[in-house]
């Protein structure tokens, strides 16, 4: 395992794919960035657009059957970026446009996703 350091690398990901539209290419890309962290890298994840489903309490779960992945591997790689991720980012615009707001943020974002 790389250990984090001076010398280790660090990756920016963008996650942009609706996982409604094609939730196998959105679970494959959530598992790059979280490949990296389990590899020791640092990651930044930013998710654009209706991508940020991903990381809501209420979808998460039901993503596995979608993407036809075992069950509670797209939670694991969600819960894998939130607590290890450098940050999580979306922007406001995108936040809105899938119903999250920073009145209802703590409710609806899986637990302990802080999004910058």
């Amino acid at each position: 395992m790389k250990m984090n350091g001076p010398m280790s690398k660090r990756y920016f990901v963008q996650i942009s794919t609706d996982p409604d539209v094609d939730p196998l290419n959105c679970a494959v890309h959530m598992a790059c960035p979280t490949q990296a962290l389990t590899d020791g890298y640092f990651v930044h994840v930013f998710f654009t657009s209706h991508s940020m489903k991903v990381l809501q309490v209420a979808y998460v779960d039901a993503q596995d059957e979608k993407a036809s992945q075992p069950p509670g591997q797209c939670s694991a790689m969600t819960h894998t970026l939130i607590d290890g991720a450098e940050g999580i980012y979306c922007s406001t615009g995108s936040q809105s446009a899938i119903g999250v707001t920073p009145d209802n943020a703590h409710k609806v974002l899986a637990g302990g996703c802080e999004l910058n």
